[in-house]
């Protein structure tokens, strides 16, 4: 049992495999260090920060007290995993090893782990010498690629950690005028990929805040329910199940209902649009047959198509470009909305 261990890797994204070897590194040392370190070439479709590594890990490691997490913008050091197609000069890290054993007050006696394929496990004495550590291997996780996973995590989406899932998932809006069958294809698609989904929040602040009628509908609500929506959003991404998480509505939806009830745009609702940024839209043509469920006012020929037109507005006045499906008939809507989950989410080719 070691004193005090290191372990220093890019967790780019953080999975299972990474879990396993931190847990039996930790199993030898009293306290582990675990340094995370920014990536040299990160993945160009997910845009993640060094905190937000440090964040799954904190998480990750809330409960186990003797795992201390730290981050540094440093890339000259000894990564835990060793990749076949990476180089690293010895002397260069030795260097940078001893500055961050001093800018983390950690003694010499610190143990480092490292991969049990890593070139530095079986190197010669004398190139271990200028780190002055004593070097401790980590069993191999074959089952766990890390390139591969950092390569295509939505591919490898079952071996991410829990902690990562929010951050690696796309949320696609459903969106479209009233009776336009948005919230029955948005329980269809999730049932397909198997996702999370976060519901339409106008629809349930009316129900929870204003007894079930809009007839009590005023501009002060819409700032709560975008913010209700924004909520419910993080939560369905916080517990992704899937690289897609669906989004009924969205917030120019919301926005769109306050220019037609209220006649202006509410400044907070457009600051919404542009902070809580979806990654994908699909907009569904307001050419369905109306369907009266007491809740909906906007059933003329004349209204949807204004309706429609001032989303349309609003989509170009943010720069988002929805997806547009204009086929009338429901299953087709739903293989359309599959087509191009597939192809923007899943990468597999039409």
């Amino acid at each position: 049992m070691y004193d005090t261990g290191l372990m220093i890797g890019q967790f780019e994204p953080l999975h299972l495999g990474h879990m396993r070897s931190i847990l039996e590194a930790s199993g030898q040392a009293k306290t582990l260090h675990i340094v995370i370190t920014t990536t040299p070439s990160p993945h160009p479709d997910f845009n993640i920060t060094l905190q937000d590594k440090a964040r799954w890990l904190q998480m990750a490691c809330a409960d186990l007290p003797f795992i201390q997490i730290h981050t540094t913008d440093e890339i000259e050091l000894p990564c835990h995993e060793h990749f076949a197609n990476s180089s690293f000069d010895t002397a260069t890290s030795s260097t940078q090893l001893q500055h961050l054993l001093d800018t983390l007050s950690l003694p010499i006696e610190t143990a480092l782990f490292l991969a049990d394929n890593h070139p530095l496990v079986h190197s010669p004495t004398q190139q271990q010498a200028p780190l002055a550590m004593k070097i401790v291997a980590t069993s191999a996780q074959p089952e766990f690629d890390t390139l591969a996973i950092a390569q295509n995590p939505i591919a490898h989406w079952s071996a991410l950690h829990p902690q990562v899932c929010g951050d690696y998932t796309k949320t696609i809006a459903i969106v479209g005028g009233e009776s336009s069958g948005k919230t029955t294809l948005v329980h269809k698609l999730a049932n397909h990929y198997g996702a999370s989904f976060a519901l339409e929040m106008g629809r349930l602040y009316v129900g929870t805040d204003l007894g079930g009628s809009e007839v009590g509908l005023q501009y002060s609500d819409y700032a709560p329910i975008v913010l209700n929506h924004a909520q419910a959003i993080r939560e369905a991404k916080s517990c992704a199940t899937a690289p897609v998480t669906i989004v009924d509505t969205d917030f120019v939806t919301t926005q769109a209902f306050c220019e037609e009830y209220e006649g202006r745009t509410h400044p907070f609702v457009a600051a919404c649009i542009d902070e809580f940024r979806l990654d994908h839209t699909i907009m569904l043509d307001n050419n369905t047959p109306w369907i009266d469920d007491g809740m909906r006012s906007l059933g003329t020929p004349e209204a949807r198509g204004r309706f429609e037109q001032r989303l349309v507005d609003i989509f170009a006045r943010h720069d988002i470009a929805p997806h547009m499906i204009d086929q009338p008939d429901y299953d087709a809507r739903y293989q359309q909305a599959l087509l191009f989950i597939d192809q923007h989410i899943y990468g597999k080719k039409p």
